[in-house]
């Protein structure tokens, strides 16, 4: 008896962490769902600064003087929260091929509690940002990562700044630079005849249009490296769940095997009573009218 109920106690705990485990994934579903939404929006933002950073060194390629950045910042944008499989070791895995050619000047700024704790102690971490656990917290955390390099470029001056994070759509980890923005000086090709119309000078209308651009791709990755790590909790969950299931599953075949027992034995003891109870009693032998 004390066998079975010690199953079926492993059976009701296992069923109570599989509900946890599939709202958990119901949770991430529905994240991902909103973040479809975002990401169509901020994707559009970014392009049109581009596209308007394109217009604009089209005319004044002036405007782009070469950068000489003083420090190589990198932002590693992992997980706030846990199960997504590998999703901040792939990150690590990345930056560690990345540093071999970065050189002793660069640092790091990883986001994400999870990941941070990988580089607790590490001598290139710059500081250490808490992460976006759901779409609602993806401005605090871009406030937060724009104090940090507001910090940094208050310190060392001109920044190299490379953002490494996980894009759903590639099934490797993405490594973009930030700045110096809009890629390296270049002949491009006008649109329009007529250069754009201005209210301030090209290089201040520039240096705007880098901090509104900075703001909004770092905007744009955050929503890209959430809706991966989404997507990796919830295939991580699904796989647990079924594997729960499965054990669910072979614990009570268990059970109602060490039931079946019990009934055995059961019959085995009410058929030896039955046996003892039909025997004649010692020294009562024939008929009783004897």
């Amino acid at each position: 008896m004390s066998r079975r109920r010690e199953l079926e106690r492993r059976c009701r705990t296992l069923g109570e962490i599989r509900n946890i485990m599939d709202s958990m994934k119901t949770l991430a579903y529905l994240e991902t769902r909103k973040l479809t939404r975002f990401l169509a929006a901020q994707r559009a933002v970014v392009a049109h600064q581009r596209a308007v950073a394109d217009d604009l060194l089209a005319h004044y390629p002036e405007t782009l003087a070469p950068a000489v950045p003083s420090l190589s910042v990198y932002v590693l944008i992992g997980s706030e929260r846990g199960f997504c499989g590998s999703f901040n070791q792939t990150i690590l895995t990345a930056w560690d091929a990345v540093a071999e050619t970065a050189g002793g000047a660069a640092v790091v700024l990883p986001v994400g509690r999870r990941l941070c704790a990988h580089l607790e102690g590490s001598p290139r971490a710059a500081a250490f940002v808490a992460g976006a656990a759901s779409v609602d917290e993806v401005p605090d955390t871009l406030n937060r990562i724009t104090d940090a390099l507001a910090s940094l470029q208050a310190r060392h001056g001109g920044l190299a700044v490379t953002a490494v994070y996980h894009d759903p759509d590639l099934t490797e980890v993405a490594i973009e630079r930030l700045l110096p923005p809009f890629g390296a000086p270049e002949v491009r090709r006008r649109r329009f005849a007529c250069p754009p119309m201005l209210t301030l000078p090209p290089d201040a209308f520039l240096a705007a249009l880098v901090d509104e651009y900075l703001f909004a791709t770092l905007h744009q990755l955050l929503y890209l490296s959430l809706m991966a790590e989404n997507l990796r909790r919830t295939q991580h969950l699904d796989g647990a769940v079924r594997h729960l299931d499965d054990e669910t599953a072979a614990l009570q075949r268990r059970v109602n095997a060490a039931r079946q027992q019990e009934i055995i034995e059961e019959i085995e003891v009410i058929l030896l009573s039955a046996g003892q109870t039909d025997s004649p009693l010692p020294g009562r032998t024939g008929d009783a009218r004897e």
